[in-house]
């Protein structure tokens, strides 16, 4: 089958540490076909991870770098790329997280035999040494807009998703970074596709980062409540019933765990 054109988003900020690995890992894909997209989110780091980025990019010409001339957040910077992709299928790997060389090749088959227009993958899950330090995450069959709803399994690092059935999708900027992937699923699954599909084969890593989990799950929690009842419009007994659910599902994962925001 004739390969169709991938585009790769990456928000990069304060990514210098991490960004080479992250896309050595594109680099060593089996599926070549390919353009990746790295948005510098006013980096606060002196332009070291613009050099990294351009070093990579001046011996790659898939390789794409735009600055954002203000910090956006990650829905902002995703949405400047989102603008600039040639790509029929779109996915999204922040500038810490890594693939495995088969994640392309395999997500894109599995999309194909689930004759899908989103699929989502299991991951590692490893510390800022690359260390794994907890069981990997195992996705669900599948899920549907109901289903997220009440806990969200699609993750931006293993999730690609078919352009010319969803449509040219952006993300909502007054979002920032809190819930915005969120958000993006949920639009997508209520507006176009019924399912999106899990690939049980692990074909990434997920960097956890060593922050106070308590803190950042209670900045979770009003923007959780806001995509039910001002995004979703889902009337204040239903916007109550889900987040209900959420913060149960939210409860039962271990505090000792570090966390970003993925997966809950």
């Amino acid at each position: 089958m004739k390969e169709e054109l991938v585009s790769i988003i990456t928000p990069m900020y304060k990514g210098a540490a991490f960004i080479g690995e992250t896309i050595r890992s594109v680099q060593a894909q089996t599926y070549s076909d390919w353009e990746m997209i790295i948005v510098d989110d006013c980096s606060p780091d002196g332009g070291a991870g613009i050099a990294e980025v351009k070093r990579y990019a001046e011996k790659d010409k898939r390789i794409k770098l735009i600055a954002s001339p203000v910090n956006k957040g990650s829905s902002g910077a995703r949405n400047i790329a989102l603008r600039e992709v040639r790509g029929r299928y779109i996915t999204f790997l922040d500038s810490d997280d890594i693939w495995s060389p088969a994640f392309l090749e395999s997500q894109l088959s599995f999309m194909r035999e689930k004759n899908a227009a989103i699929v989502t993958a299991s991951y590692h899950r490893i510390n800022e040494q690359g260390e794994q330090v907890l069981q990997p995450f195992i996705v669900p069959e599948k899920v549907n807009y109901r289903d997220i709803l009440k806990s969200n399994p699609i993750s931006c690092l293993t999730t690609i998703y078919d352009r010319k059935v969803a449509g040219d999708r952006y993300f909502r900027e007054e979002l920032k970074s809190l819930r915005d992937d969120y958000a993006f699923w949920l639009e997508i699954l209520r507006d176009k596709v019924d399912y999106a599909y899990g690939n049980p084969k692990v074909l990434a890593s997920y960097r956890l980062v060593s922050t106070s989990v308590t803190r950042n799950r209670k900045k979770l929690i009003k923007p959780q409540f806001l995509i039910y009842y001002k995004v979703e419009k889902l009337g204040l007994l239903r916007s109550i019933y889900y987040f209900i659910n959420w913060a149960i599902r939210l409860s039962l994962i271990h505090i000792s765990e570090p966390t970003r925001r993925r997966g809950i």
